[in-house]
């Protein structure tokens, strides 16, 4: 009787409500005549939903059922401060796929925060250490020598892509939980959008966490992963946009940005190594000593006037067309292998708390799934082939 009635019991539902729906889902008129063929009639009042219907339309917008039932929409601000500017107007309504994200990140930062107090870790000493107030780079000669990414250290890696992967290690063996994830969980329908973030940072004394939009360039997000954690080092929880081709009005992000770039390219040895030519050689030649990408080279070059604004942002367009020709050519191979790639969506820190504390029964199988984004036994077997325990 209970399914009969889903199926054909009619629901009172506001316009406003549907509307909402749609445009936190970033639904296109395309998208809702091919998803939601009858939702002009409800929005209308020709014609009312069923409980079976809305119960779709719910699951297809990632909106909870629930609060189609409100009288009004309701408000969902970003749930940590919000540095993103456009000009000098924050951007106003955040995607469903940015909530869910950040929401995601919040339950996994709990979780371990109460497994980090429940074994005794210790606070992460740099968290909140520095002050908008501080040089910055003062503050990037600290993260260089923390993360032992002096210019010396970096002829370890072959390219900056494992530079990217290094500093993600690195930035985790100091206590940070870093997660990159060009998606929501493991959906691949649901791609993050780069142009609405690039980042953000949680910030807490013992389970700090910083998450990278994966669905940026890779040039961007070792720029993102840095510039959150000198967020970490103010002790904000931010969102932000950290763009290496935008100017930012924001001090925080300002000073973020410049700790960031002195991180990756330490100014005083610029002047010294820079041949005064803008060129694509020289450019990469830069590149391969400080182990990051050409913009990043270029983005400097701009920092120490050697370029003026309009110059750089042309030349800026020019790599960047001629960086993703280069990817675009050599990166046939698609996402990767899910077990390459899912501990990086995770946080490699994290997913090995978690499947140390479930297989010392400490967290039930369930719920470990849920944290690992798994639905089966067999991948949870999997991620402890691949991760290991702590």
């Amino acid at each position: 009787m209970g399914e009969v009635d889903c199926v054909s019991v009619r629901v009172q539902v506001e316009p406003a409500l549907l509307r909402w729906a749609v445009e936190r889902a970033g639904w296109s008129d395309d998208q809702v005549a091919k998803r939601a063929p009858k939702l002009n009639a409800w929005l209308a009042g020709d014609a009312r939903p069923t409980l079976k219907q809305l119960e779709q339309f719910a699951q297809a917008t990632h909106a909870p059922i629930g609060l189609l039932f409100l009288p009004t929409p309701p408000d969902e601000p970003v749930p940590i401060p919000d540095m993103r500017t456009i000009g000098n107007r924050s951007i106003s309504r955040p995607s469903v796929d940015l909530l869910d994200t950040i929401y995601s990140c919040q339950s996994r930062q709990d979780w371990y925060r109460d497994y980090a107090n429940m074994h005794g870790y210790p606070h992460v000493e740099f968290v909140g250490s520095a002050r908008l107030s501080d040089n910055p780079l003062t503050v990037a000669g600290h993260v260089r020598q923390l993360l032992r990414f002096e210019i010396e250290d970096r002829v370890s890696f072959p390219s900056w892509k494992e530079a990217l992967r290094g500093l993600i290690d690195r930035i985790e063996n100091a206590g940070v939980l870093v997660m990159v994830n060009g998606i929501v969980g493991v959906d691949t329908h649901r791609k993050l959008d780069p142009r609405e973030f690039r980042g953000f940072a949680l910030s807490d004394p013992v389970a700090p966490l910083i998450f990278v939009n994966g669905a940026d360039t890779k040039a961007a997000q070792i720029f993102t992963m840095v510039h959150e954690l000198a967020h970490v080092y103010l002790g904000q929880s931010a969102l932000s946009d950290a763009a290496l081709a935008k100017q930012t009005d924001n001090d925080a992000e300002k000073w973020c940005n410049l700790v960031a770039a002195e991180v990756l390219v330490p100014m005083m040895d610029l002047r010294g190594a820079y041949r005064g030519d803008p060129t694509v050689a020289e450019l990469t030649r830069l590149a391969r000593r400080y182990r990051v990408s050409t913009l990043v080279v270029l983005k400097r070059l701009f920092d120490g006037k050697f370029l003026q604004w309009d110059d750089y942002q042309s030349r800026y367009a020019d790599e960047l067309s001629r960086v993703m020709a280069l990817l675009k050519a050599g990166e046939g191979s698609g996402g990767g292998d899910f077990y390459n790639v899912h501990p990086l969506r995770l946080s490699r820190q994290f997913a090995r708390a978690v499947i140390t504390d479930t297989l010392e029964g400490g967290t039930q199988f369930r719920d470990a799934y849920s944290l690992l984004g798994t639905k089966k036994h067999q991948t949870f077997q999997n991620l402890v082939e691949k991760i290991g325990a702590a």
